[in-house]
């Protein structure tokens, strides 16, 4: 399988060395320029911190027809992340993970079983997750964005992974976006903004509510 490889990146606005890396994962067939666009969005809150799209070989995180195609894609998601972290001298803990579409499936899966854990995942409209359960080393806080018009991803498909990350003792958030079909829309991307900048930076006295029930949020 030919290697993931490093794509578009956006520089911590602080100009120095970034103290937290957010890696945005592509839909299936696109490339990462699009989603390193949306990180404009984002950077203004989270100046530390360097946006990188990372890029599938020939536009695809893995083959869902190829028996243990999540799995070497995940494998190979490993590599480059570890890759990645060590190229900036960051701590595995100090990573976050962006996803839309397979890249969120991806994402997801790879946000649970790394070590850590992660600053945080923001998954975009994905699916087959499977029942991803927590790593005994804890599980980042996560948030889902789904339209409920989703033809490629059945909305079914968020419900589902929540309600098994929940049940596994992980953090989950969601919001449902309300005739969107597979895609992001503008609140969804403000709503990715405000999860990153809240969970990524370090905030005196923790984040005390994170054990909390958290119901999904349709708008």
């Amino acid at each position: 399988m030919t290697e993931i490889v490093e794509g578009p990146a956006l520089a911590a606005l602080t100009c120095g060395k970034p103290a937290f890396l957010v890696v945005l994962l592509h839909g299936e067939g696109e490339s990462g320029q699009a989603f390193i666009d949306q990180a404009l969005n984002w950077a203004p809150t989270l100046p530390k911190a360097e946006f990188l799209a990372a890029e599938a070989p020939g536009g695809r995180w893995f083959d869902a027809a190829e028996e243990g195609g999540l799995e070497k894609g995940l494998a190979a998601l490993d590599r480059f992340l570890d890759a990645a972290l060590e190229k900036r001298r960051l701590p595995p803990s100090h990573l976050a993970l962006v996803g839309f579409s397979q890249g969120a499936t991806l994402a997801l899966r790879a946000g649970l079983a790394r070590p850590g854990p992660l600053k945080a995942v923001v998954a975009f409209s994905g699916g087959q997750y499977g029942a991803p359960a927590p790593q005994a080393s804890g599980a980042p806080p996560i948030l889902l964005i789904h339209g409920d018009a989703d033809e490629i991803a059945p909305l079914a498909a968020m419900r589902e992974a929540k309600a098994a990350i929940t049940a596994g003792g992980g953090r989950v958030w969601s919001m449902t976006r309300k005739g969107l079909g597979h895609a992001l829309d503008d609140d969804g991307v403000i709503a990715a903004g405000d999860f990153l900048t809240e969970h990524v930076v370090q905030k005196k006295g923790g984040d005390d509510h994170d054990d909390h029930d958290h119901d999904d949020h349709d708008h």
